[in-house]
């Protein structure tokens, strides 16, 4: 018999208490390993607490997935108490050029710099600074195509920022996708208008 079995708290509970020690996003896998259980009894257990953590709930934690890994993070509602708490208002601001580098990223991930810049039409090499010193997004990696310039990604922070779950409760990119395709076809025309003026 493991010793998980013999605990009198739930599974749901002791789940509860290891992504409340964990230093970071943890594998189903992992969770699985440390109550001696399968990973699918985890996966219905993990179900079940985010659902007791739904909103509504009163309770100010939630589940978070994201890239296959959880963990646990504050409710958004309690975001600005949590925030002032730790002292971090001061830091937590995004500028205009961040947040349109942020949302690329989060849409179009992984994505360069040079994919960044072509959609914005403008050089993003301090928003994505920006980005990665508050640890929004993250490299994760190079790109096969021509210089191997470095692929980037977002971040559970980033899901912790904006309220969100997992990736999934991202809102649905139609309406603004017509806005994206117009600027890409502005920065071509620019680009173009540019080779006439200089030939």
């Amino acid at each position: 018999m493991s010793e998980n079995s013999a605990s009198p708290l739930p599974l749901s509970a002791q789940l509860e208490a290891l992504l409340f020690v964990a230093p970071g996003p943890v594998t189903n896998a992992q969770l699985a390993a440390a109550l001696e259980l399968p990973v699918r009894v985890v996966d219905e257990a993990l179900k079940a607490l985010e659902a007791s953590y739904a909103n509504g709930s009163g309770r100010a934690l939630r589940v978070q997935r994201l890239q296959g890994r959880v963990q646990l993070t504050t409710a958004p509602e309690v975001g600005a108490l949590v925030e002032r708490f730790l002292g971090l208002e001061a830091t937590s601001r995004l500028s205009h050029a961040a947040l349109e580098v942020l949302s690329i990223v989060a849409y179009r991930r992984p994505v360069t710099r040079p994919q960044v810049d072509a959609i914005r039409g403008v050089n993003s090499d301090g928003a994505l600074k920006s980005l990665l010193h508050k640890g929004l997004i993250q490299e994760i990696g190079r790109s096969p195509s021509p210089g191997r310039p470095i692929l980037y990604s977002i971040t559970p922070e980033f899901l912790q920022h904006f309220g969100l779950g997992s990736l999934e409760e991202l809102p649905p990119l139609d309406s603004d996708q017509s806005e994206v395709s117009s600027q890409q076809s502005n920065a071509d025309g620019q680009d173009a208008d540019n080779d006439a003026y200089q030939d």
